[in-house]
């Protein structure tokens, strides 16, 4: 186990197997896949891009941005699965296929994303310029992802397409909407562009996801047998302080395997390493740093002969499951030990809310 603290230098090779599987898995026009043969969705390959960032693959890293932009939907969304299990034409249009082969799906979430990396790949790179091109991108995916927010303050989880009929909403998605309206208000003032409509946006979110539950989960079974709802509250920063610590406390026994990570399902043995790394950040957030360096020691002894991190392990049968590497898990783990070393400008981004909720 290597515990890494505040102030400590990451090795020079520490991330070489990370950063060659999601070098490996980047296509020439820049889309990065979940791992071979997989689909490419617009958050995992944001959260792929980002962990590029980190690692000073910052050309790998545009060309992942420069993909977003030539797949953005005229209305500023994306299709929420770009790649081998979805069928497009040339225009990014969906075209059908294959029955099983996927919905085509506009998730707010996915489409909110953009937001988050973009002033990431901004704190790293202080490049202005690059800002101000993406800038179009960003407002027009924030412009769509506010015009699903609700009068209750919850963001519909989906477009009101044939296939996403449910007017429903997920605490997961709308905590990282949350943490994604933060990044584009703080892009907006870099570049001199009003806030008021955005940040009164996110004040009604952070509100639903406080103090309104029964706005999610209205037409599907409840989705809290999931780690994530747990903590992406937190790790957003729409839950902080004693609150955000009260809430760890309250599932942690339930959700964390000592010594190995955070589980996925709470009613199945085996732990994720993207969700043990995005806990890390959570803990961050709510000020329990000890914690957060001891969980994020565990997750290196999940890695293959290459240096890459297994998606999971199985540990009631000791195996590695699924046989997968993705790009999004060595993402989170590099995101991870950034916010906990502090080792670039962008890792307090995921180690604190940096913007109250005030209206302005």
């Amino acid at each position: 186990m290597t515990l890494l603290t505040l102030g400590d230098a990451i090795p020079d090779d520490f991330f070489d197997g990370a950063r060659a599987r999601i070098l490996d898995l980047q296509r020439d026009n820049g889309a990065i896949p979940w791992y071979d043969g997989g689909v490419i969705d617009p958050w995992n390959h944001t959260e792929a891009a980002m962990g590029l960032t980190v690692i000073g693959e910052i050309e790998h890293a545009r060309r992942a941005f420069r993909y977003l932009s030539e797949t953005q939907l005229s209305d500023g969304s994306w299709w929420g699965q770009l790649g081998s299990a979805v069928p497009f034409d040339d225009d990014h249009q969906y075209t059908g296929g294959d029955e099983g082969a996927g919905k085509p799906i506009r998730d707010t979430n996915f489409t909110a994303y953009i937001a988050t990396g973009a002033w990431h790949h901004y704190l790293v790179t202080r490049d202005r310029q690059w800002l101000v091109d993406i800038w179009p991108h960003v407002e027009a995916a924030i412009g769509f992802v506010v015009a699903h927010q609700t009068a209750h303050g919850d963001v519909r989880w989906a477009a009101n397409d044939p296939h996403t009929p449910e007017d429903d909403a997920l605490v997961t998605g709308c905590s990282s909407i949350y943490k994604s309206l933060e990044c584009a208000i703080h892009i907006a003032r870099e570049l001199g562009h009003p806030t008021r409509e955005w940040s009164a946006a996110r004040v009604r979110l952070g509100e639903a996801l406080r103090e309104k539950p029964h706005r999610f989960d209205r037409t599907w079974e409840p989705k809290d047998r999931y780690s994530m709802d747990w903590y992406y509250p937190v790790l957003s920063g729409a839950v902080t302080g004693e609150a955000a610590r009260k809430r760890i406390a309250a599932k942690w026994d339930i959700f964390v395997e000592e010594g190995k990570g955070c589980r996925c399902v709470l009613d199945q043995p085996w732990v994720t390493v993207a969700e043990s790394a995005e806990l890390v950040m959570a803990l961050l957030v709510a000020g329990e740093r000890k914690r957060a360096e001891e969980l994020l020691s565990w997750q290196h002894q999940w890695r293959a002969e290459c240096g890459a991190y297994w998606m999971g392990f199985q540990f009631d049968q000791n195996v590695a499951w699924p046989a997968e590497r993705p790009a999004w898990t060595a993402a989170a783990v590099i995101l991870a030990t950034d916010a906990v070393t502090g080792t670039t400008p962008a890792s307090r981004l995921f180690a604190e809310r940096t913007l109250s909720e005030a209206a302005e």
